[in-house]
C-alpha cells in the first residue's frame, strides 16, 4: 500500500477515535498506530530496514516480526528517551509549586520586569534556555512559572504559555548543539559558529512572529488556566496570598531550575572545548550533565523544598502521589504518540518523500523546507524530519552550486521542521497534558504557532539568502 495512503488512514483514526468516539488519547494512538503497523507489508519493511543500515538477514527477521512486537519496541523506546525525565520534570513541577518556590521566583520576576514585560521574559529566556538544553526539558522547567503568572493574570495565561513554546521550539531547530541543526550542520559543511550565529538570527525573528500570532490567539480564543490532577488552582490562588517570609529564599526556588540547565549546558560546552578525552572536568559534566540524571539532583532539592514548607507529612507523600500519578498518564499518550511516529516511519513514508522531493524542479530553499515539513506532518520528530531532508538535500552544500552561503539551506530544514505539529508528535501531547488544554486547544495555541513562526523563518532565510549571500 502507498505509505502516503497508510498516513492518510492513520491520521483519519486519531481524528476519528478522539473527536467523534471521544476515546482516551492514548487508546486512539495505539488503535491509529496498530492500522498503521497492520498495513504495513513486510516488503516496506524489509526495504525500510535496508535504508536504517541492518544488513541482508537482519533486514529479513525486520520485516518479519509481528506487529505486537514491533509497537511494543516503539512504545518503549519513546519511554526509555522521556520516561523519567517526564516523572522528574513532573516531581519538580509540583513540588515548586506546593512549596511556594515557583511563587517566590514570579514575585521576584515581576519585580526585576514587572508585569508587562512579563511574556517578552518568557519568550527570551526559553529561547536561550532551549540552546544547550532540549525544548522538553525547558518546558518542564517553565511551566510552574506560566501557573503561577497565570493565576495573577488569566487573560494572559495562553500568552505567558504561547512565548514559552515559541522560544523553545525554534531554538531547538535552529541553534547547534541540539541534535538536529548539529547534524544538518555538519553534513553540510557549515561551521558550527556560523551556524549558531545565524540561527540565533533567524530565531529571533521567528519568536517575534510567535509573539504575534501569540498575541493574536489570546485575544481571539480563550484558554482558561484548568486544575491539573497535581496542582488546583485554588492552591495556587492560596499561595499568591502568603506573605514573602513564609516562602522559600529565592535562591533555592531558582536552584531547581537553573541548576540542569547549569549541569546540561556545562557538559555541552566542555565537550566542544576540551579536547582531551580524560580531562576530570570532562569527566564529571559528562556524569552530572546527563538530563536524567540533572533532573534527578534537580528533583531531590526539590523535594527537600516541599519537605521544608509541607508541614503535615500526610500532604507531603499525596503531592509526591500526585506529581507521579499525572506524570504516568502523560508518559502512556506521549509513549504512544511516538509509537505511532515510529511505525510511520516503517511505513515508507520517509523513502516516498524522498522520491515525490526529486520529482519536483522547485528552487533549493523552499525545497528543503516542505520536504522537512512534509516529513514532520508524516512521522511526528522534528528531528528525523531535518535529518531525513538534509539526505535529499545533502548534495547542494557547494556555495557555488546555490548561489548563496549552505547555511541559508540549514536554516531553512530547520524552520520546516516546524510544520506541521500534530498528534503523533510527543511534544504535543507533553505540552498538552502538562497545561492542562484539549486537543483542539493544542492545535491553535501549539500548532499553529509552530506553523506561524515555521513560515516566517522560511520568508526571513530567503530574504537573507538574496541580500546577503555570504559568499
Amino acid at each position: 500500500m502507498n505509505p502516503i495512503l497508510i498516513l492518510l488512514l492513520g491520521l483519519a483514526v486519531v481524528l476519528f477515535c478522539i473527536i467523534v468516539l471521544k476515546l482516551h488519547a492514548f487508546i486512539s494512538l495505539l488503535l491509529a498506530a496498530l492500522t498503521v503497523g497492520a498495513l504495513t507489508t513486510p516488503d516496506i519493511l524489509y526495504n525500510y530496514a535496508l535504508t536504517q543500515g541492518m544488513g541482508e538477514e537482519q533486514a529479513i527477521s525486520f520485516s518479519n516480526q509481528l506487529l505486537s512486537k514491533r509497537l511494543v519496541a516503539a512504545f518503549g523506546n519513546t519511554c526509555a528517551k522521556v520516561g523519567i525525565l517526564i516523572a522528574l520534570a513532573s516531581i519538580i513541577g509540583t513540588a515548586l509549586l506546593k512549596s511556594g518556590g515557583a511563587e517566590r521566583i514570579v514575585r521576584g520576576a515581576m519585580k526585576v520586569f514587572g508585569k508587562e514585560r512579563a511574556p517578552g521574559a518568557f519568550l527570551s529566556g526559553s529561547f536561550l534556555l532551549a540552546i544547550p538544553v532540549f525544548f522538553d526539558t525547558v518546558f518542564y522547567l517553565m511551566i510552574p512559572l506560566v501557573k503561577s503568572f497565570g493565576v495573577r493574570n488569566p487573560k494572559k495565561f495562553s500568552l505567558y504559555l504561547m512565548c514559552v513554546i515559541a522560544g523553545g521550539v525554534m531554538a531547538h531547530s535552529l541553534v547547534p548543539p541540539t541534535p538536529g541543526p548539529l547534524f544538518v550542520a555538519e553534513e553540510l559543511g557549515v561551521d558550527l559558529g556560523v551556524m549558531m550565529i545565524m540561527g540565533i538570527i533567524v530565531g529571533t525573528v521567528t519568536i517575534l512572529a510567535g509573539y504575534v500570532y501569540g498575541v493574536y490567539a489570546s485575544n481571539r480564543w480563550d484558554l482558561p488556566l484548568r486544575d491539573t490532577p497535581e496542582v488546583p488552582i485554588s492552591e495556587l490562588e492560596t499561595m499568591t496570598a502568603k506573605p514573602v517570609e513564609q516562602l522559600p529564599s529565592f535562591f533555592f526556588s531558582m536552584l531547581p531550575i537553573l541548576l540542569p540547565v547549569l549541569l546540561i549546558a556545562g557538559n555541552t560546552i566542555l565537550k566542544t572545548t576540551i579536547e582531551d578525552p580524560n580531562s576530570t572536568l570532562l569527566k564529571i559534566f559528562g556524569t552530572l550533565g546527563d538530563s536524567n540524571l540533572a533532573l534527578l539532583i534537580s528533583a531531590l532539592i526539590s523535594l527537600y523544598l516541599l519537605h521544608r514548607y509541607t508541614p503535615d507529612q500526610k500532604e507531603f507523600k499525596k503531592n509526591i502521589q500526585a506529581a507521579l500519578s499525572s506524570a504516568g498518564v502523560i508518559i502512556l499518550i506521549t509513549a504512544a504518540g511516538g509509537a505511532l511516529g515510529a511505525l510511520l516511519q516503517q511505513s515508507g513514508i520517509g523513502s516516498t518523500v524522498q522520491n515525490m522531493a526529486g520529482d519536483y524542479q522547485l528552487a533549493v530553499l523552499p525545497l528543503g523546507f516542505f520536504a522537512t515539513a512534509v516529513m514532520r506532518t508524516a512521522q511526528g520528530s522534528a528531528t528525523v524530519a531535518m535529518i531525513t531532508a538534509i539526505g535529499i538535500l545533502s548534495s547542494l552544500s557547494n556555495s557555488e552550486t546555490l548561489g548563496f552561503h549552505p547555511v541559508y539551506l540549514a536554516l531553512a530544514i530547520g524552520c520546516g521542521s516546524k510544520v506541521f505539529a500534530w498528534m503523533n508528535d510527543s511534544g504535543f501531547w507533553i505540552v498538552t497534558k502538562m497545561s492542562g488544554m484539549t486537543e483542539k486547544e493544542s492545535m491553535r495555541f501549539f500548532s499553529f504557532l509552530l506553523m506561524v513562526m515555521g513560515f516566517a523563518g522560511l520568508a526571513e532565510v530567503m530574504i537573507l539568502a538574496k541580500v546577503l549571500p555570504l559568499v
